[in-house]
This record gives structure tokens, sequence and C-alpha cells, in this order.
């Protein structure tokens, strides 16, 4: 995810912030591989159809109690949850979906846990973890969904591996999610979502939507800090949601790597600089000013 840094507080102690919240954490990730949906249920045991209860009040007796599966009935992934807003959010209007917000800076883990905390959620759990390991963490088929919130663009052409949205990253997830599972992206970087677009087919995924204005698309989601602070500075959402589709013999990635070749050609178009991309901006339009200077 995008490093939008913010000034810790005072008094702000790492490791008694992950303690005191270390409720809403899960620091060991591989040992509920295969059971997330159990293992992080909020209750055990007998659960209640509630419907039957209170239409035989006189009556509440175990009888009149039906064994449902003590499990989620799906779980999600925030892959870069940052300080877990998103997750939190979404996680209240879901209550029977698992969501895992994972990143690997702890401070946003220790923000999230404390934001799950204040909110009192009991389908929300958050991982310190490596999104090149995710296989390590989650079984085969589950996970329904990967939510992929503003993630680091890496512009340069040697780091495009590290990219969520990177053709052999996508295909990484089809470890872990399930037959009709989706991926869904939301970006401000117009030239990673260009890129993002042509890593779909080599990896053989379908494109269920695409779109240049999320937010309108989408009214209902949840937004995440980033999003409200890029969108305050002009930014629009970008995105897609795709579905794994039949796996490819070999990945082909013929395309460019670099997302300068993603930008508008006449960089004066470029009415906001996605975040991340600045320097690379600013220097490519003094690049190109200097060469029409030298054709003078």
């Amino acid at each position: 995810m995008h490093a939008l840094h913010a000034r810790l507080p005072k008094n702000f102690i790492l490791e008694e912030r992950l303690e005191r919240f270390a409720n809403f954490i899960e620091p060991a990730p591989w040992t509920l591989k295969g059971r997330w949906a159990e293992a992080c249920y909020p209750s055990l045991g007998i659960v209640n159809d509630f419907e039957d209860v209170l239409n035989n009040t006189d009556k509440c007796s175990k009888e009149h109690s039906v064994k449902k599966p003590a499990r989620f009935d799906a779980v999600h992934l925030d892959l870069g949850c940052g300080k877990g807003v998103f997750t939190c959010d979404i996680a209240v209007m879901h209550p029977n979906i698992l969501f895992i917000g994972m990143d690997s800076e702890p401070i946003c883990i220790a923000y999230a846990a404390q934001h799950a905390s204040k909110a009192k959620l009991d389908n929300v759990i958050f991982v310190p973890g490596d999104a090149a390991k995710l296989s390590r963490y989650f079984s085969a088929n589950e996970i329904s969904c990967i939510h992929l919130n503003f993630p680091t663009p890496f512009p340069r052409k040697k780091e495009c591996t590290k990219r969520l949205t990177h053709a052999h990253m996508l295909n990484s997830y089809r470890e872990i999610l399930a037959p009709d599972g989706l991926v869904r992206l939301k970006t401000d970087s117009i030239p990673l979502y260009r890129f993002s677009l042509t890593q779909i087919e080599s990896a053989g995924y379908k494109l269920r939507w695409k779109s240049d204005n999320v937010r309108e698309m989408l009214p209902n989601d949840p937004a995440t800090g980033y999003e409200l602070r890029l969108t305050a500075q002009g930014a629009t959402v970008h995105g897609y949601e795709i579905t794994p589709g039949p796996r490819p013999q070999s990945i082909e990635l013929d395309m460019s790597m670099s997302l300068i070749d993603y930008l508008p050609e006449d960089l004066s178009e470029l009415d906001y600089i996605p975040h991340g991309m600045q320097g690379t901006v600013t220097n490519l339009r003094n690049k190109r000013l200097r060469s029409k200077n030298k054709q003078i």
C-alpha cells in the first residue's frame, strides 16, 4: 500500500498497542490455515435458530435449537489493509463474512486492531503478513474475495513483480481463491490501472467489470482512508473486478512493465498525479521540456 505517513501520537508505543488489542490480531496466521472460518467464529457449538425460539417463547429448550455450522459464510482478505478503516467498515455491512486485514507494517496492524476493538467487531481479524506468502497462510478455495485497495504502484520496471496486480501475483492468488472467487482493485493511479488491465488475460482471469469511476459504480462501498485523502486532492478511483478462468499453461508478458509507458503522451492532460508517481512525473516533464528546448 502507498506510504501516506501520518505522525505518530506523542505517547505511541507500538508493543503496548499490539498487546492491548491482541484479541484482534493473529500473529501466526499459518496456524489457522484451512480453518479461518471456524476458528475465528465468535461463538462455538450450537447456534440457536432465533426465529424458532421467538415463536416458541414458552418452549425455549434444546429441542427447539437447530444445530448450524459454527463458521462464517465466507472469508474475505483485505490485502494491504493499512489502518483498517475499509476492513472494519465493510465488516459492519456483512456480519456473516469474516474479514481478514493483512499488512506488512506493524504500526498499521496496531491502528487497525484498535479500530476494530473500538467498533466491537467480531468478524474482523488483522494479520501481519507478506503477500508473497499467502499460500502459507490460507488453504485452497479458502478465500472468496481479495480486496486490493490502493496498492503501491512500484512505477519502475525492476520492481514490477511487487505490484499486487502483476500477472504472477494474480496467478498466486489462485492457490487460495475459491473457483468463483473475486479479486477487486481500486486505485487512484491511471498508469497502474492501465497496466493492471493488461495482466488479466495473461494470468487467465476473466474481467467481470472495469470502471474509471468506482465510487460512482459502488456508491455504498466504504471509502478507505487513502481514498478520502486522495479524492480530496482531485483523484478519481479506477478499478476492476476479476475472477479466475482456466489456468494458462504459461504466462506470456510481452507488454511494457514500466508505468511510465502507461502515462498520457501529453502530460498536460494529467490533472491529477497519482500518489507514488509525483517524482516520476516531475522528472519526465523536465526531461521532455529539456528535449523540446534543444530542438528549438
